[in-house]
This record gives C-alpha cells, sequence and structure tokens, in this order.
C-alpha cells in the first residue's frame, strides 16, 4: 500500500512542477519548438484548457494556471486520503 500512495504523491508532484513549470514559461519569452518545451505545454495543456474555459482572464492577467494548481493540490490530498482509508 506505501508503494502506491508513493507513486501517486509523486505523479502529483510531478505534475505540479510542470503546472509551475509551465506557469514561469508564461513570463518569459521563449522558443516553442524546443522539445523540452513542447512536452510541457502537451502535458499540461488538456488540464489548463479546462479551467480557462471556466475561468476567463482579467485583461492581461490569466488566473486559470493559478486555479488549476490550487485545484492539482486538492485532489492530491483527496486521493491520499482515499487511498490512506483503503
Amino acid at each position: 500500500m506505501e508503494v502506491i500512495i508513493t507513486a501517486v504523491d509523486v505523479a502529483f508532484t510531478v505534475y505540479s512542477y510542470l503546472l509551475i513549470f509551465r506557469i514561469l514559461l508564461s513570463w518569459f519569452k521563449h522558443n516553442h519548438y524546443q522539445p523540452i518545451i513542447r512536452f510541457v505545454y502537451e502535458i499540461t495543456d488538456p488540464y489548463l484548457n479546462i479551467f480557462r474555459k471556466l475561468i476567463p482572464p482579467f485583461g492581461m492577467l490569466d488566473l486559470s494556471p493559478i486555479v488549476a494548481l490550487i485545484v492539482l493540490q486538492l485532489l492530491q490530498m483527496l486521493v491520499y486520503r482515499i487511498i490512506v482509508f483503503i
């Protein structure tokens, strides 16, 4: 059971870091065609698009990635509690 908890925790943590990296990418000029950046976009876009549809940007400020990160953290805690309960 401990292996499952660790694996799920690592998966959520890695995805959280990818989201943070994606948020930082939006603040700096970068080449969209670099393989690592394309990978980050391909992995994070489907999840972020859910929140972009729900939360419109306020002028130049897009809060959807921050909300997406908070929801991901809440999901991580929920899944952890469910696994521990089982």
